[in-house]
């Protein structure tokens, strides 16, 4: 690839995760307020991944599990797609074109779906199969800060309506997440911006501080993934939890706090369904764009 591709290739990424991250932060809904027991701390937060940070396993394969035993697709389907994932995991480097293929397709399962519907099945799907996979250790971090008058936001590239159910049942402010167009309360099937990813995860975090007035020096970010270091470099506190291999090699060379909550064997499983958590989110496009025709639940 010419140099000059290259570096268009890179500004139109480093483009597609800035207005990512403007979007996911100016549709950020705030959680009804508690009578605080202290005194709000209103210039100070914390920011919380989700996926193997706060969750054991990726959000959006239990996700894709509850549809699937819905019959919005089926597991072979799953297993297939899951593939590609395990590939890219392995591989360790993400190619344009497959980000580009991955931006294009990504949500088109819920076209033609009621707003309403996606929510009502994010509320089951969660206290079906993921109320019990929230991590205590995770959860009482968390806690701290609200405890200190602190706001906490999860976020993450799980779509923002299933990431603010999450937030809402743990008691969180609120929640960053990847937004999907609709139409009159239908989904097109295209997302508004991007994937909340990578480097757009850090311009979320901005750009809310800067809706909020939070000094970003005195916030705190979360992450168990080498993905997030640009969201963990933005704030003043960077915590690797349940980290993978690159970022606890990144967080001990920085100075990073590094917090565990797994057993040997219990990592290696939450590793596997990691792996499989965004190939689901691109294989329930292709399952979805294969079912969407049939009666709408």
């Amino acid at each position: 690839m010419p140099l000059w591709r290259k570096r268009e290739t890179g500004q139109a990424l480093e483009d597609h995760a800035t207005r990512a991250g403007q979007i996911s932060a100016e549709a950020a809904v705030t959680a009804p307020a508690e009578v605080p027991a202290v005194a709000p701390d209103l210039t100070a937060a914390a920011f919380f991944d989700v996926d193997n940070t706060m969750m054991m396993g990726a959000s959006i394969y239990h996700f894709a599990r509850g549809l699937a035993a819905r019959k919005y697709f089926t597991t072979s389907d799953m297993a297939g797609f899951a593939w590609q994932q395990i590939k890219f995991r392995i591989g360790g480097r993400e190619n344009p074109e497959e980000i580009q293929s991955s931006r294009e397709q990504a949500l088109s399962f819920v076209a033609g779906r009621s707003v309403e519907e996606l929510v009502r099945l994010s509320e089951e799907i969660y206290d079906e199969v993921m109320a019990d996979r929230i991590w205590e250790g995770t959860r009482a971090l968390a806690q701290k800060h609200l405890d200190s008058g602190q706001r906490v936001w999860l976020v993450t590239a799980t779509p923002r309506e299933l990431a603010d159910i999450i937030a809402r049942r743990l008691g969180l402010t609120g929640a960053l997440g990847t937004v999907a167009e609709s139409e009159d309360g239908v989904y097109t099937g295209r997302l508004v911006g991007d994937l909340l990813h990578g480097k757009a995860k850090a311009q979320a975090v901005r750009a809310l501080a800067v809706r909020e007035g939070l000094h970003l020096r005195r916030c705190t970010a979360y992450s168990d993934s080498v993905n997030d270091i640009p969201m963990l470099s933005a704030v003043g506190t960077a915590v690797a939890v349940n980290p993978d291999p690159p970022l606890r090699e990144a967080a001990r060379a920085r100075g990073w706090q590094i917090r565990d909550f797994r057993t040997g064997r219990r990592a290696a499983k939450i590793g596997v369904n990691s792996m499989l958590g965004a190939g689901a989110l691109v294989g329930a496009v292709a399952a979805g764009l294969r079912y969407h025709r049939r009666p709408r639940i």
